[in-house]
């Protein structure tokens, strides 16, 4: 069973939304702009996972209306802090006082 989310848009969040759609800061930010736009519109979070440029799973557009109600346009943004740490870095090379 899909669960259907709802969003109401004004003007002028749609008018961004749209304009990431056509030119987005990030590449990954216009299926997430495409995303909220079809939400608004009606459409269901399986449905759209799966016409979406890149395919994600029907959580992951339901997670992505939950952060826009909260945070607004900046809620689509990928988080600081997200993927993969480093193993090294270049500013770790002075405090490990050398390897033997």
């Amino acid at each position: 069973m899909s669960r259907r989310y709802h969003l109401t848009l004004d003007d002028e969040q749609r008018a961004q939304l749209e304009r990431w759609v056509k030119n987005p800061p990030k590449p990954y930010l216009r299926d997430r702009a495409r995303a909220i736009l079809a939400v608004a519109g009606g459409e269901e979070g399986q449905e759209l996972a799966q016409k979406l440029r890149t395919r994600v799973h029907r959580t992951t557009v339901g997670e992505w209306v939950k952060r826009y109600q909260q945070e607004g346009i900046n809620g689509l943004k990928i988080r600081s802090g997200r993927g993969r740490k480093p193993l090294f870095s270049p500013s770790d090379a002075g405090e490990s006082g050398g390897a033997g």
